[in-house]
């Protein structure tokens, strides 16, 4: 499995500043020095594979909070007790993503390009984080509607998304 290198970037600097304007506007946290990271316990997390292809997971990210707060432009997406995360698609540096009170983002998540690959990885569970400093929310294979396992290798995951649908188109999905 890939593993994606989580990159510290203070809030002010001049490489964050380049980053955010290659971001889409959508994505782009304007302003961010000004905008409080999202504390944990402020996020509800949810994830849930796709009715009609298990390799696709739907996490999703709510923002409980009373303010405007940010959160890693790309989820955190790990796999049991394998190393690395899913890669982000598109490829891009770190960044923020700006999440409104009582606001939800959404990404999707490719766990596997071809289930019948002999290299594929099992796991019992995948953990979500909004943030790669965070602790994040494991789900189950159960949980997710997997069966009883979760099958990876080389896994991908969107950017945050402002709907499920823009989240699908981002992974390539109809």
């Amino acid at each position: 499995m890939r593993i994606r290198a989580a990159i510290a970037v203070p809030a002010v600097s001049a490489a964050a500043a380049a980053l955010l304007l290659t971001a889409p506007p959508s994505q782009a946290a304007v302003g961010h020095a000004k905008t409080a990271r999202c504390a944990e316990k402020a996020l509800t997390l949810r994830a849930k594979a796709s009715l009609n292809d298990p390799s696709v997971v739907r996490v999703s990210v709510t923002n409980r909070g009373a303010r405007t707060c940010v959160v890693d432009r790309v989820p955190t997406i790990t796999f049991g007790d394998l190393d690395g995360a899913a890669l982000p698609v598109p490829e891009g540096g770190s960044g923020t993503y700006r999440l409104g009170a009582g606001k939800t983002a959404y990404g999707a998540v490719r766990t596997i390009a071809d289930p019948a690959d002999p290299e594929a990885r099992r796991v019992d569970a995948i953990t979500v984080a909004a943030s790669a400093s965070q602790w994040g929310r494991a789900f189950t294979s159960a949980q997710l509607g997997t069966g009883s396992e979760v099958r990876v290798w080389e896994p991908v995951t969107t950017w945050w998304q402002p709907t499920p649908t823009a989240a699908d188109r981002a992974l390539g999905l109809g």
